[in-house]
């Protein structure tokens, strides 16, 4: 009776999008799930249990599960949960990501641009036209020629 939980323990675990639930008592690659699931990626679950701060009014502990990608190579381990996960749902999450990293961005991007026009008004507000001996050296050298007429011989 108490050797259930050796046997869990001893198992990998993967999770169908419908719900199915297959375990596997050997270890296994990435490429040989997906080859037996066409369409589907294989993602390792991980779950964190976050605790409340003591200001929070939550008293129970909140649970998060990410998932991570599995490259095809990759083992599947005995103890470990794993869940498929279709191409289309990959594809989605890859694009917000991505749709929230660009936001992300231009917003940074925008801020910048902003901060940046601030100091030109307040820097050219401040500033006097001055003229030095450095300035009159940039400008561009221009020989001063005189015209020499041709004489025909």
């Amino acid at each position: 009776m108490g050797n259930c939980q050796t046997v869990d323990a001893a198992s990998l675990v993967i999770q169908h999008p419908n719900g199915k639930v297959n375990k596997l008592y050997t270890p296994i690659l990435a490429k040989q799930i997906m080859k037996m699931n066409p369409g589907h990626h294989v993602a390792l679950l991980l779950t964190t249990i976050v605790y409340s701060s003591p200001v929070a009014k939550q008293t129970s502990p909140i649970r998060i599960t990410k998932i991570k990608l599995l490259k095809p190579n990759d083992t599947l381990l005995l103890g470990r949960v794993y869940r498929l996960v279709s191409y289309q749902e990959v594809m989605r999450g890859l694009m917000a990501k991505k749709q929230a990293k660009m936001k992300k961005q231009t917003n940074t991007e925008l801020e910048f641009l902003r901060k940046n026009e601030s100091d030109k008004v307040m820097s050219s507000e401040e500033e006097k036209p001055r003229r030095s001996s450095v300035s009159s050296r940039s400008k561009a050298w221009q020989p001063s020629l005189e015209c020499i007429s041709e004489v025909e011989a």
